[in-house]
């Protein structure tokens, strides 16, 4: 077997394939169809510091090649994950991972602080894809000054391996991939969802309550991918590749363009166990072409 293993910040991983946070709800909802100690990481659904109850119904859209969510980030915030959520998983043999959220600086900082002293969480995801309610709902992620804002502040009260998830809702994204790298991130991943809406053409009314959505799924990986090539080459820190990986190609092809990991997300829905056959399948496409360790191939792209 290849040497599967790699290292994200201080973050040491058996393999590269993680689960994208929302996907998987808190990985014990999937133990009855996946051995969960078989995956690199898990990133739990998104964790706010006070509780959410998210968007009105419906939340979900079907697209022809993926989904549309608006389902808001609902959650019972950090204190309840620290309390009652934690215990139950603490003990999981892989890396269990935080995604955090909020609405302001001091909301990501407080949250991070918190989670920072639960000892068998090695590493927070901050997602700053969300909108900043001191700056009239822009997002932290789609401005380079926003997304180091709120880096530098976790930063700062948060000492183990610092992920942020990057927005494609932007001009540059390789812009605000080096502003959070200056800010402190250990690592980006990227991509989230892209800004999707769906329209009911009989009711002549959106389908989500919310009108607009986060699409994910097949149909994004070309963006995703293109967008993890353009990071990879921009910063030195290690690029996690998401974004319409349905299968180990899509997972190897992620790799190839310079991701030093992959997340699954939207087919964990169609196939619980999708992510210990791309941990497979990525084995053996090493096997084939003989290479000794994954790090080989990442981004081993030939242009």
């Amino acid at each position: 077997m290849a040497d599967l293993k790699v290292k994200i910040g201080q973050l040491e991983m058996k393999n590269p394939v993680m689960t994208a946070s929302g996907t998987f709800g808190y990985g014990l909802e999937f133990q009855d169809f996946v051995n969960l100690e078989d995956i690199g990481g898990i990133i739990v659904k998104g964790t706010t510091l006070l509780p959410r109850e998210g968007n009105p119904y419906p939340r979900m859209a079907e697209t022809p090649m993926g989904m549309l969510n608006a389902v808001g980030l609902q959650n019972k915030g950090v204190h309840y994950f620290a309390d009652h959520i934690y215990p139950q998983i603490k003990d999981i043999k892989t890396n269990m991972i935080v995604n955090v959220s909020g609405s302001q600086v001091e909301d990501y900082a407080e949250t991070a602080s918190i989670i920072n002293e639960l000892e068998h969480i090695p590493a927070i995801e901050l997602n700053i894809s969300c909108p900043n309610v001191k700056q009239g709902g822009m997002a932290f992620g789609v401005s380079a000054h926003g997304a180091a804002e709120v880096v530098s502040a976790v930063r700062k009260v948060y000492k183990k391996t610092l992920i942020v998830k990057l927005s494609p809702n932007v001009t540059d994204i390789a812009e605000i991939a080096r502003a959070v790298e200056g800010a402190g991130a250990d690592s980006v991943s990227l991509i989230n969802t892209l800004l999707g809406m769906a329209i009911d053409a009989e009711k002549r009314k959106p389908v989500l309550s919310t009108v607009t959505g986060g699409m994910s799924g097949a149909a994004v990986k070309p963006i995703a991918l293109r967008m993890v090539w353009q990071v990879a080459k921009a910063v030195k820190i290690p690029v996690i590749g998401l974004g319409g990986i349905m299968n180990w190609r899509d997972a190897v092809e992620f790799l190839l363009a310079g991701a030093s990991a992959v997340q699954i997300g939207t087919a964990n829905f169609i196939d619980p166990a999708v992510t210990v056959k791309v941990v497979a399948g990525i084995n053996d496409y090493l096997e084939r072409h003989g290479y000794a360790s994954v790090e080989d191939i990442v981004g081993a792209l030939e242009v």
